[in-house]
């Protein structure tokens, strides 16, 4: 077989999956194939749900271990494969970028390296420490660490870098930071020298430490088993107090958990980590495909011939959309039928998509959206298309008929819990447990119940009581209540924005 397969290598950022390049992004859309850094796990967002996922370990690599990964680079390319490469920061910035490239290259393997942001810039800027400024120096020096644990320092010409007019920017494991600032002493590094040591550079649980060389070599030979962190020393360090801006965000360093499905999360994930929120995605249920998939399709097909087409969810448009474009028709079928639209994300992804909602309801009330529909003319012998997902009852179709309407129930999609058993689940429940979650966030009733059953009917209570439960409306809340569950807030506006600003105040009056 001749192979068309490329390896693609590129500098996912240190960490914030914002970081990645637009161009990054693109190119892990395409590939088959994702080989990875464990510090870059959360870029996988960005890519193709079937593609094949290798984590690859840490972004400092053992010998065998990198000799191990060229060959897997090139094997998989040669099957005809687009790989991409992701590599914590930059590739070809302390990284082995370089070395798998070359690799590439004497096997005769297509390749291309897409630029990222170095490590030791992202985690500083995150930190409000730039690495240079006016005034501050002339010179900056990236210098090679470790992430293994050793206090061996680098083999440098510490006297050159003790005396150096500038700034020093370091990643190194816990014992090599005091190796690191002990060499500068000894070399006639001034011991009340600015420096900084960022942790977790770019994350929800960033950490930045600042003090003199003296006061840092303190802090750090005391704490032998902690986190690698990024070191910076020179005047820059001082500026922290007055750029700093990631840590100061108002939602910065709280653990919250989404209960949405995968498809759904994203607005959600993204408006909490823009907070400085750690999102913890915990999806209570998947999607699959109904029971009758070409039921769908035939009631895509005739919809020019209903009155009104009531979406239950954005996921229930998403999946008739698709059928209606993919058969015999297209959008324009539904020019004369009315729509209604239950809750704001199901409107906003009609909006999106070019549909202004003839009602738009809420929350799932069946008196309240049949009133909105009647509302607008009398329901005897209009026809009606409901299109749901399985986990809601055909109440509403119930509803519709006694009011006189001719109604289409119609399963768009079914919803598969997660297993108890998932490694999701199970960190959860031990986090709950610990104590380490700041709330739990809930945007329908059906996810309360999912969730109840995969940690535990008995224990649900107890856990979620303990902290923080967000309900995006009053029905969403009066399901958590009926098992026992105390809903901490629901917001005004029942939206996935009028959560997060719930949050955001909730949360500033803790503070």
């Amino acid at each position: 077989m001749t192979s068309s397969g490329r390896v693609f290598i590129i500098g996912a950022g240190p960490g914030d999956p914002g970081l990645i390049s637009a161009r990054g992004v693109r190119l892990l859309t395409q590939a088959d194939v994702i080989v990875y850094d464990r510090a870059v796990e959360t870029v996988l967002r960005w890519a193709r749900p079937d593609a094949e996922r290798i984590a690859a370990g840490a972004p400092a690599e053992r010998e065998t271990a990198q000799d191990a990964i060229s060959m897997l680079l090139a094997e998989k390319a040669r099957d005809g494969h687009t790989v991409a490469r992701l590599k914590w920061g930059d590739a070809f910035v302390f990284d082995s970028g370089a070395k798998e490239a070359l690799f590439l290259h004497e096997q005769g393997v297509p390749f291309e390296v897409v630029p990222g942001i170095p490590a030791a810039v992202g985690a500083t800027a995150y930190a409000g420490v730039p690495v240079t400024y006016p005034g501050a120096g002339d010179a900056l020096v990236l210098l090679r660490g470790q992430e293994a644990e050793t206090d061996t320092p680098p083999d440098v010409d510490w006297g050159a870098i003790a005396k150096l007019d500038g700034t020093l920017v370091c990643y190194a494991g816990a014992r090599m930071v005091p190796a690191i600032l002990q060499s500068l002493i000894d070399n006639g590094a001034p011991i009340d020298q600015s420096a900084a040591l960022i942790y977790r550079g770019t994350l929800p649980a960033q950490q930045t430490v600042t003090g003199s060389i003296e006061e840092l070599l303190k802090t750090t030979s005391t704490a032998p088993d902690g986190d690698a962190a990024m070191l910076v020393v020179g005047e820059v360090a001082c500026l922290r107090d007055h750029l700093r801006w990631f840590d100061e965000r108002p939602l910065f360093g709280r653990r919250i958990v989404v209960t949405r499905s995968r498809e759904q999360a994203r607005d959600l994930v993204e408006g909490l980590e823009n907070l400085g929120a750690q999102a913890i995605e915990a999806p209570t249920f998947r999607l699959a495909p109904p029971e009758d998939p070409e039921a769908v399709d035939r009631a895509a097909a005739s919809v020019d011939g209903y009155d009104w087409v009531v979406f239950e969810s954005a996921n229930a448009v998403a999946r008739f959309f698709a059928a209606l474009t993919r058969g015999p028709r297209d959008l324009r079928a539904l020019g004369r039928v009315s729509i209604c639209a239950i809750g704001a994300s199901t409107a906003e992804w009609l909006a999106a998509n070019g549909f202004k909602p003839d009602v738009v309801v809420p929350e799932f009330r069946v008196e309240s959206i049949s009133e909105a529909i009647g509302a607008k003319g009398a329901l005897a012998d209009q026809r009606v298309l409901i299109v749901r997902p399985d986990h809601l009852r055909d109440v509403l179709a119930d509803d519709l008929s006694k009011r006189g309407a001719m109604v289409t129930d119609l399963v768009a999609y079914r919803t598969a819990p997660e297993s108890p058993d998932s490694p999701v689940v199970q960190g959860l429940y031990g986090m709950l447990l610990e104590g380490k979650i700041d709330a739990v966030t809930f945007t329908n009733p059906t996810a309360v119940g999912v969730f109840a059953s995969l940690i535990g009917q008995e224990q649900v209570a107890d856990l979620l009581n303990t902290t923080t439960v967000a309900a995006i409306g009053p029905v969403t809340a009066a399901a958590a209540t009926e098992l026992g569950i105390r809903t901490t807030l629901v917001p005004l506006e029942y939206t996935v924005d009028g959560l997060l600003a719930a949050l955001v105040e909730h949360f500033r009056e803790r503070r």
